[in-house]
């Protein structure tokens, strides 16, 4: 099990805008195509969740979306950004990558990195698919 499916209600994503940082994808007359939402935990940007709705996918909006959330980091003056993802599914983590992510395991994570990593073992998450992520701007 890769852990159970879900999107962030609306309360979620309203505490993002209120508390984090949540960004839209709204091409010109349309309603939104994707969004990011992150949080702050110390002194990094851990980047929740990233989703582009299919008929937009593969157009380079998720790399602007990710890109234009790290640019927000930087400006706060953040350390860098965190994320966790299924290191099994084809575009995931190499997407991540691509974008200078790269992979951190055990001590190297930041606490609470490690911490989310925990959380989400324990809500079903399968162990040997998770994989933590970090960029240091």
């Amino acid at each position: 099990m890769s852990g159970p499916a879900g999107a962030y209600s609306l309360e979620e994503l309203a505490d993002f805008h209120r508390n984090g940082v949540l960004l839209a994808a709204c091409p010109p007359h349309s309603t939104p195509v994707g969004f990011i939402a992150g949080k702050i935990a110390s002194e990094w940007l851990h980047i929740a969740e990233m989703d582009v709705h299919p008929n937009w996918q593969r157009r380079g909006i998720g790399k602007q979306l990710m890109q234009a959330m790290l640019r927000n980091g930087q400006q706060r003056g953040l350390t860098g950004a965190t994320l966790t993802t299924d290191k099994m599914a084809a575009f995931n983590a190499r997407f991540y990558a691509t974008l200078g992510f790269e992979i951190v395991e055990g001590e190297a994570r930041p606490p609470h990195l490690a911490a989310i990593s925990d959380d989400e073992i324990a809500k079903g998450f399968d162990p040997a698919r998770r994989v933590a992520m970090r960029l240091i701007f």
